[in-house]
């Protein structure tokens, strides 16, 4: 069974922060250079505080016609995360993701570390990947091959 790690080690390294004291504006520059729906939001000693995802554009910024200039990302993040742990296996992350409406959880380890980030398009991407070897056993088995 696969687990959160598995997901990480096929990504690029590193996680993008912002700091909660910057603003929407320059956070949503910093997601659209680096073409991600979502960063993990860190206080000024590095500690994550919460998440700022393209749904809090939507709803706590444009929706309430706040000012993206001068609104400060700690106003307007998820501060109520789901986070996951390195060792979950993928289809309980996948789950939990479902259940709780969410596309992004920050994977934390048992010191409290942000070690990554769990996009529902690499849930995505592995379960695909999964199927296509499973369908490539199956049908070596049909034909008899390997």
């Amino acid at each position: 069974m696969s687990c959160v790690t598995d997901l990480l080690l096929q990504k690029c390294a590193g996680v993008t922060t912002v700091e909660s004291s910057m603003t929407v504006l320059n956070a949503t520059h910093v997601m659209n250079e680096r073409r991600i729906g979502a960063v993990v939001v860190v206080n000024a000693e590095g500690r994550l505080c919460g998440m700022f995802t393209e749904r809090d554009v939507l709803r706590r910024v444009v929706a309430v016609m706040r000012d993206p200039q001068t609104t400060r990302i700690e106003d307007v993040m998820t501060t109520d995360l789901i986070t996951v742990a390195p060792n979950d296996d993928v289809a309980s992350v996948s789950e939990l993701m479902r259940d709780h409406r969410v596309r992004h959880v920050p994977v934390i380890d048992t010191f409290g570390r942000l070690c990554g980030m769990v996009s529902i398009g690499d849930i995505n991407a592995h379960n695909l990947e999964e199927t296509e070897a499973k369908a490539q056993m199956l049908s070596d088995y049909v034909y008899g091959r390997g």
